[in-house]
Order: C-alpha cells, then structure tokens, then sequence
C-alpha cells in the first residue's frame, strides 16, 4: 500500500473551494459560474459528456488557466499559488511522459521535480501501476494504458495530499480499473482528497459525491444514490439525463 504522510484530516475546512468561477474562450463558456466544495479524505466525481468543462475546470483549480472571473481555493490558498504545488498529484487526460525515457526515469524525474525523492517511493508507485516487469523499457515502446499506468505513477510517488485525475482508466483494463478504484479508496482512508473526472457511469457510482456538469454549468449535486432518489430514476445515467434535459429545455 502506498503510504501518504502530513495528508490532511477530515475538518470543516473544505479542501477545494470555488465561487462563481468562470472561464470563457471567446464567445465559449467554458466554465460557467461554478460555486462547489470539496471535503477533505473524499472522492469527489466531475461527471459529464466530453465538452462539459471537466478538463477545463480542473486546469482552473490548479492554476494552469486564468480564470476569466471567479475564485478558487486549494488547500486554503487562492490560486494560483505555487506554494501548494508540491502537495497536489495531477493525472492529465493526455499523457504527459517522456517517450525517450524508460518507465523508472520518468518516475524518478516527477520525483525529483516535486522535490520529494527516494527510490522506495518510486519502486512502491512501479510495483502500485503493475509496471515493475517493464521498469526498464522506453516509454515508447508501451500500449496506451500502460503509458496511463506510469503516468499515475508520476502523479503518486510525491505522496500528495490532494490528487487530480482527468479520466485515468482511459485504456486501462477492467481488472486493473478495479484495483485503481480500490486504490483511491484506500487514499481517502489516509486522508488523500481526490478529484476525478469521467463520463463512465460505474466509476462514478464509486465517488462520493458527484457534480453533474453540463456545458460548463454545474446541474446538480450528491451521492450516486441521493441523485438518483431526487429524480426517482433507478440508474445514475437516467438521473443524469434528468437533470441534462432540465436544462435544455429550461
């Protein structure tokens, strides 16, 4: 099990924390007035289509994008703040890894970036992924789920307190899905805050609490469980498009 010291406690204080945050590219709202929190040692899901602002609220909250209006908070800092860097994991949606690299290196080198380096935290993320029979080979020599497997290597082996991931089992076989989900969990047991996007209705079931976006507008709120009892729906999709056709036709 991968190990997550100084991750924060449960408390009142929410971990990510947003008021009317918005993005626009030119005439496209990208984000749309975006007020929603997040509780510390949670799984919290942006559940939504391709194009709902999954991707682009996530950049926001790490400070990748400027907003166009709007405020964000992680780990009680306004951002962009370079000071919570070090304490925050990201798995884009793209990979992000050195094809001329093998598998170790660029864990070593996301090691070393976030200053927290040593090489029992880059063999436990190796041995977490299932990539400790390809440690050696070069990034591009991998299939795309297992290049997806050494990216959250690189996201984990700093031992963030709050971890964000743009669709991660993009690719990834169903067993190994399953342990990741199991993964997550466990951090939320540490105290680890995960944020996680996806528009694949079992994951979601998984997460805590859901938000429901929808061309950059947040639809609703809850549990799995508590959206589907809101609109009397039996699935987590149907309850979904509840909400999605609420909007269109409002």
């Amino acid at each position: 099990m991968l190990r997550v010291y100084n991750a924060p406690v449960s408390t009142s204080d929410p971990v990510i924390q947003t008021r009317g945050l918005t993005k626009r590219f030119g005439r496209l709202t990208a984000v749309d007035s975006l007020d929603f929190h997040v509780q510390a040692g949670t799984t919290y899901g942006l559940l939504g289509p391709n194009g709902s602002g999954k991707t682009t609220l996530i950049r926001l909250l790490l400070g990748i994008v400027p907003p166009t209006s709007g405020e964000a908070y992680v780990l009680g800092r306004r951002i962009p703040n370079r000071e919570v860097c070090s304490q925050i994991g990201y798995m884009p949606q793209a990979i992000a890894l050195y094809e001329d690299l093998t598998v170790r290196e660029n864990v070593r080198f996301y090691a070393h970036l976030m200053g927290a380096f040593s090489q029992a935290q880059v063999d436990e993320v190796i041995k977490l992924v299932d990539l400790a029979d390809r440690v050696s080979d070069l990034v591009s020599t991998l299939s795309g789920g297992l290049k997806r497997r050494a990216s959250l290597a690189c996201a984990l082996v700093h031992r963030p307190k709050l971890l964000f991931l743009d669709e991660p089992t993009v690719g990834v076989d169903p067993q190994l899905r399953v342990q990741f989900w199991d993964h997550f969990k466990a951090l939320n047991g540490q105290g680890v805050t995960i944020l996680v996007s996806t528009h694949v209705m079992d994951e979601a079931e998984r997460c805590d609490r859901l938000g429901l976006l929808q061309n950059g507008r947040l639809l609703a709120e809850g549990s799995a469980e508590e959206l589907k009892r809101q609109t009397t729906r039996t699935t987590l999709e149907d309850a979904f498009l509840h909400y999605a056709n609420g909007m269109a036709t409002s």
